[in-house]
């Protein structure tokens, strides 16, 4: 049985990954180890979006299949990551009276609020993935973070709205019913890395996550402690390859492995008489290349990704102006040279990064590629002690999405209901 073990399901535009966990207890804390993580190639995926059912079916339940041999206990139940850029984000206020009669503020009336929050007139067909709290206000005192126990008359939340296609939705849970695995959370992968991967502090002082997939980079933006940007932008690694492919005139295979095996984002560091022969990468004949030009290849398109990067963070008046600076994680982050390319472009302080406080036997745990599968074991961690039959009694979710939606909060379900 799978009891304690929190599982994560990362379904990407390249690979599926899943990553497994548990709580254990070293010392005086808890603290979440990574016992198992496997990949599988994705088919039925393109620019991260379900092109094709039963392919996806079947990548899943492969990769299912080698995370069980790896633990050696059937996966039943999982926490989801969803990825779109048709994302729609906003902000919104819900406004409560508080409901006892001394007018102490308990988890419920919080709930209440935020169910207000979330009546916005919004595109029939989206649904509310995610519903944020920024801060309270009680009786016009604002700026509050928690106000359960507080007293007062009136409650109101200032929130941030996760947005996405009730389409993207209802295929991604299709996919994951049909292999018979339930689903305890559906959580957008870049909030998911950027709630692992940031410490207090560093939400306080502003900071960015910027998840760098094969198809899609994911950029999310945090001052004074809240979520104040969050974007989905349609450009990814795999445009990497298909220029060295163009470029090249070689096939995305051995495009991929040049990326992967010569690549760089820094030409300087690349001596223009570095050469790669192409017959020993799997081309049909003897071709020699220069790797510099692969490199200046690279590095146009990793400009690019940066400079739409750095034009969300122009939407927020942040460009520049992170003093806790930039993360990046997600497969496009171990590209070599590519801290350096990211500081000459933002301005801003960056580094690789990874799931805090997380151990593991596994080298996976440092392997960028997996940070959003081991984040959602991370995020699972934080709301284990709620049944998904729970969750989906206090938020009201009916089949298929319809009603009140997914909806899941930052801190997760504890913070209401504690």
């Amino acid at each position: 049985m799978q009891e304690n073990i929190i599982v994560g399901l990362d379904i990407g535009s390249r690979s599926i990954k899943m990553a497994a966990g548990e709580l254990v207890v070293t010392g005086d804390k808890e603290q979440l180890h990574i016992l198992g993580a496997v990949e599988v190639p994705s088919e039925g995926i393109k620019k991260g979006v379900i092109s094709n059912v039963e392919d996806v079916i079947s990548s899943i339940s492969i990769c299912r299949d080698r995370l069980e041999r790896v633990m050696n206990i059937p996966i039943e139940r999982i926490y989801a990551s969803v990825n779109t850029n048709q994302l729609l984000c906003q902000e919104s206020r819900g406004l409560v009276g508080v409901g006892r009669p001394n007018g102490e503020i308990v988890g419920e009336d919080t709930y209440r609020a935020l169910e207000q929050a979330q009546t916005v007139v919004r595109p029939s067909n989206y649904e509310i993935l995610h519903v944020i709290p920024k801060g309270y206000s009680v009786d016009g005192q604002p700026n509050i973070k928690d106000p359960i126990g507080m007293t007062g008359i009136r409650l109101e939340v200032d929130a941030f709205l996760i947005q996405m296609p009730l389409t993207h939705l209802k295929n991604l849970t299709k996919c994951i019913h049909r292999t018979t695995m339930e689903i305890d959370d559906v959580v957008l992968g870049i909030l998911a890395n950027a709630e692992s991967m940031l410490t207090p502090k560093q939400k306080d002082f502003g900071a960015a996550v910027i998840d760098i997939g094969a198809a899609t980079t994911g950029v999310a933006v945090y001052e004074e402690g809240d979520l104040i940007h969050l974007a989905i932008l349609p450009i990814g690694s795999d445009y990497i390859t298909q220029d060295i492919n163009l470029c090249f005139k070689i096939s995305l295979e051995i495009a991929e492995k040049l990326k992967i095996k010569y690549g760089s984002a820094s030409p300087k560091n690349v001596s223009k008489k570095e050469e790669i022969n192409l017959i020993n990468e799997g081309y049909g004949e003897e071709e020699i290349i220069s790797r510099k030009a692969l490199t200046e290849i690279i590095e146009a398109r990793v400009e690019e990704i940066f400079s739409k990067v750095n034009a969300e963070l122009i939407k927020v008046g942040l460009a520049g102006l992170l003093p806790a600076g930039a993360v990046l994680c997600g497969g496009g982050a171990k590209l070599e040279g590519i801290v350096e390319l990211a500081k000459k472009e933002l301005k801003l302080p960056v580094s690789i990064g990874y799931p805090l406080d997380v151990s593991s036997v596994s080298e996976k745990i440092s392997d960028p590629s997996f940070s959003t599968a081991i984040s959602l074991v991370k995020w699972g961690s934080l709301n284990q002690d709620f049944s998904v039959d729970t969750v989906k009694k206090i938020m009201h979710k009916l089949k298929g999405f319809a009603g009140k939606g997914l909806t899941i909060l930052r801190g997760g379900f504890k913070s209401i209901w504690k």
